[in-house]
């Protein structure tokens, strides 16, 4: 058997036991890394690490751990409040307010897990807070960012606007933004509806008045004051700006600017805040560290440390060339769809498209194939199933959840992307490519 193949069936045993016994999958993914890599690829324990996602254990540690602290002090209940008197109570409009932010800032050059790193966690805080179900806030926030992913101005639509015209490929710069645009915001449409937009809608409004609250705690901690709400009889408790919280908005200020407008790392960064942060404010930082989601540091890390494996011995260039030797142009379009959703889903998307897009050229030469069709529908296909939970869109929703919910919110977001993986290939392929009209 060819260890290509042996290497695909290790995976799928993976996910397989994982699902039927109570053990982290990320420690699976990390054993069989191991042993794969050096039993049936003769690699060192050395280079099978060198596929260990560093960049995303930072991401991951650092930003969970910065909104932690945030939590903890309370300035994450000041930005909920903030938040909703912006939108003048109507909890129904928010996730459509994070969708159109994160897809605001992806397109206008953010990388997609930096405005997912940054508004993620405020809106799972906001739905925490309004019962709105974490799994429409997430995916609100993800397909906004996938939304603005193949803007001209967007990293992911430079890069691949940049492969095609270095292929001698006709391209569209406007359909692959444009057919991005439209079909994940039908699927945030389907998104909000499916995991209870109507029910937020028929709460109507919620009307917090600006109050301006009292400071009675010694130590300038959260001042209560009941506040009006609309069509609901909680009350309310406001949060006003204290020392701590200045100090972590001013923090988080910090992390939007450098990763935004100077391009820093967002893990690094966040990481960097967090500490600057506990030094200032220690009192609110105490604990905040067990919170980090550990578990899911380790399954995300491990899973997408295998899949690095497979890419270094040649795994998908494996498929590649087994897409290659398909004789009928369509069907080969579609199974090189299929491929850039299926590994897209556990890792780069940037490297995906960089891979399969050139794979793809012998195959569009012919002229059987329309280019700019099927490099849209590739490019939809493996850039909208970054809400799985193995990418690191999908982790950061994951680690951002309420932690009684995580574990749902994992399994029902492994599901989602797999439903994805299934779909969007042959939704795209039948609209952009069979149809013939690009």
């Amino acid at each position: 058997m060819s260890p290509h193949l042996v290497a695909i069936l290790v995976l799928a045993g993976i996910f397989l036991v994982g699902t039927l016994r109570s053990i982290n999958l990320g420690a699976l993914a990390l054993v069989a890394s191991f042993l794969v890599g050096t039993w049936v690829f003769g690699k060192s324990a050395a280079n099978v690490l060198s596929g260990f996602p560093a960049s995303l254990f930072v991401i991951l540690v650092g930003v969970t751990y910065l909104f932690a602290i945030a939590k903890n002090n309370g300035t994450v209940d000041w930005l909920v409040q903030w938040s909703v008197r912006a939108v003048r109570g109507h909890v129904a409009a928010i996730p459509w307010v994070m969708f159109v932010l994160s897809g605001a800032l992806v397109a206008l050059g953010a990388l997609s897990p930096a405005a997912v790193a940054i508004i993620a966690p405020i809106g799972m805080a906001l739905g925490a807070q309004y019962g709105i179900n974490p799994m429409l806030m997430g995916l609100m926030v993800v397909q906004g960012s996938s939304a603005g992913n193949f803007s001209p101005l967007g990293v992911l639509g430079v890069i691949t606007n940049g492969i095609v015209g270095k292929s001698h490929l006709p391209g569209s710069p406007a359909v692959l933004f444009l057919s991005n645009v439209v079909f994940n915001l039908l699927l945030a449409i389907g998104v909000y509806f499916a995991f209870g937009g109507r029910k937020l809608i028929r709460q109507g409004r919620r009307a917090v008045e600006n109050a301006e609250p009292t400071d009675t705690t010694p130590s300038g901690g959260v001042a209560l004051q009941t506040a009006t709400v609309t069509e609901t009889e909680t009350e309310t408790e406001t949060v006003k700006l204290n020392r701590e919280r200045t100090i972590t908005v001013l923090g988080l200020t910090a992390l939007v600017v450098g990763s935004l407008v100077f391009d820093l790392d967002i893990g690094l960064l966040s990481l960097s805040v967090a500490v600057v942060v506990t030094l200032l404010a220690p009192a609110g930082a105490k604990g905040a560290l067990s919170h980090v989601s550990w578990n899911v540091v380790l399954l995300i890390c491990g899973i997408v440390t295998y899949v690095g494996l497979l890419e270094s011995v040649g795994t998908v260039r494996y498929l590649g060339d087994g897409i290659a030797s398909i004789s009928a142009p369509a069907l080969a379009a579609l199974v090189i769809c299929f491929v850039g959703a299926i590994v897209s889903a556990f890792a780069s998307t940037t490297g995906i498209l960089g891979a399969l897009i050139p794979l793809a050229v012998p195959l569009l030469a012919s002229g059987q194939v329309g280019a700019i069709g099927l490099v849209a529908a590739l490019s939809i296909s493996a850039s909208v199933v970054d809400s799985s939970p193995f990418s690191t869109n999908g982790a950061l929703v994951v680690a951002n959840s309420p932690e009684d919910q995580q574990a749902v919110v994992y399994k029902r977001l492994t599901l989602w992307g797999l439903g994805l993986v299934l779909v969007a290939p042959i939704v795209t392929w039948t609209l952009l490519v069979l149809t013939g009209w690009w």
